[in-house]
């Protein structure tokens, strides 16, 4: 079979188990799986079979992940762990996350039918919480595998006040247990992941794939705006207290403050409206804001100035104002030995090897604090990315696939993967 013929079943591979995997989603529009929930259940029985097939034997530990080891592996040789998470957020796409899962799973398998022994460790992760959609809790996994997890954590509750420790008790994890998950350092070589860029860079390069420099940090905030209901028919206008009029302007200064800043994004995404009646003027608001930037002082920089303008606009409407910091994570920077590989694996197979930098986090943000990290992006229609519409090409999978197979082998080679 020819080289293009070889990335083209392995695309198409690829291709067909991603589509699986998209099965096991809520109903409605896109992909929507849940931590903890019998989507996310039923597509661990899936991951399994993968792993099964590409040699890795399946284990569910104690913080939801399924975790495949090769035989190295399970004897305590020193381990390259690889993956992504198999969650994603309501109505997302089929490739965010799984496509981390799958093709380092493709690539494994690939390399066992050509005959090809890894002379080292290796370890596939489905991870189970990174996207937080359930518990508002991210990167609780690989949280777990990098010794970082906060105990409180696992107090954090759904929509339906069900704590995520609960969850994870019924979902056959162990809270009690994920101490236990921390990996020792030197018995790692390294954390490679695979994702979709989510963004428009490679696309407008007309490059297939991307070699990751850093990931971003971020940070979250929940605001709430307090002002009186009244009846909306009876109540003057001037004089309102209204909470909506007042979160509305703070949105929008929000907006123009990230707009007036390079290398600084940032998102309202959520917002809730109380009592949410049609002819009551609105008492209470709770958004969410989200910044991030690669640049600590600079993300913290903007805090300052959207905060402050957020309370200046509350009082000049007689409103209260408070905000509570909910999630934050610094951004981290990946190996430049790992960088410098996954360049190699790509010129190996005759790919341009864009390097950029990752404006979305992954779970990378925390098995950094654990060992060498590395990523591998591919490029996604349109960059777009947490919608139904999210898209790669059966081309790209394939190409993708066999620079990882190239990364693989030649980590084989390298002293790195023996020390």
């Amino acid at each position: 079979m020819s080289d293009s013929s070889t990335q083209a079943a392995l695309g198409q591979q690829l291709m067909a188990r991603l589509d699986d995997a998209a099965h096991h989603s809520q109903p409605g529009p896109g992909v929507t799986r849940l931590f903890c929930s019998d989507e996310h259940r039923a597509v661990l029985e899936l991951i399994a079979d993968w792993m099964r097939q590409a040699g890795l034997t399946p284990e569910l530990d104690a913080s939801g992940n399924l975790v495949g080891r090769n035989e190295r592996a399970r004897q305590g040789e020193r381990t390259l762990i690889m993956g992504s998470h198999q969650d994603t957020v309501a109505e997302g796409g089929k490739y965010d996350g799984m496509l981390g899962v799958a093709l380092p799973l493709q690539a494994l398998q690939a390399l066992k039918e050509a005959g090809t022994e890894l002379p080292y460790g290796v370890e596939v992760v489905a991870f189970g919480d990174e996207e937080g959609t359930r518990f508002q809790s991210t990167l609780i996994g690989s949280r777990a595998l990098a010794g970082t997890l906060d105990p409180e954590s696992l107090k954090a509750r759904d929509a339906d006040g069900v704590t995520l420790g609960e969850a994870l008790k019924a979902f056959g994890g162990n809270p009690q247990e994920i101490p236990h998950l921390a990996r020792r350092p030197e018995a790692v070589i390294g954390f490679v992941e695979v994702h979709i860029e989510q963004g428009p860079v490679l696309e407008q390069r007309d490059h297939a794939l991307g070699v990751v420099t850093a990931l971003t940090g971020i940070e979250r905030h929940r605001m709430v705006v307090t002002g009186k209901a009244g009846h909306a028919g009876t109540t003057p206008m001037p004089g309102r207290r209204d909470a909506l009029v007042g979160a509305a302007e703070m949105v929008v200064e929000a907006d123009r403050i990230l707009n007036a800043t390079d290398d600084l994004v940032g998102v309202v995404g959520k917002l809730e409206v109380r009592p949410n009646a049609v002819n009551v003027i609105p008492a209470e608001v709770n958004f969410t804001l989200e910044l991030r930037s690669p640049h600590t002082g600079l993300r913290e920089q903007g805090r300052r100035e959207v905060l402050e303008a957020c309370q200046r606009l509350a009082q000049a409407r007689g409103l209260e104002l408070s905000s509570e910091r909910t999630y934050q994570a610094e951004g981290v920077d990946c190996a430049d030995w790992l960088v410098e590989a996954l360049e190699q694996a790509c010129r190996g197979c005759e790919e341009p090897a864009e390097r950029m930098f990752s404006g979305a986090g992954h779970d990378g943000l925390a098995m950094h604090d654990l060992t060498d990290i590395g990523m591998l992006f591919v490029r996604c229609r349109d960059g777009l990315s947490h919608h139904p519409d999210e898209a790669i090409s059966v081309e790209d999978a394939g190409r993708a696939t066999q620079v990882l197979m190239r990364f693989l082998t030649d980590l084989g080679k390298d002293a790195r993967s023996r020390r």
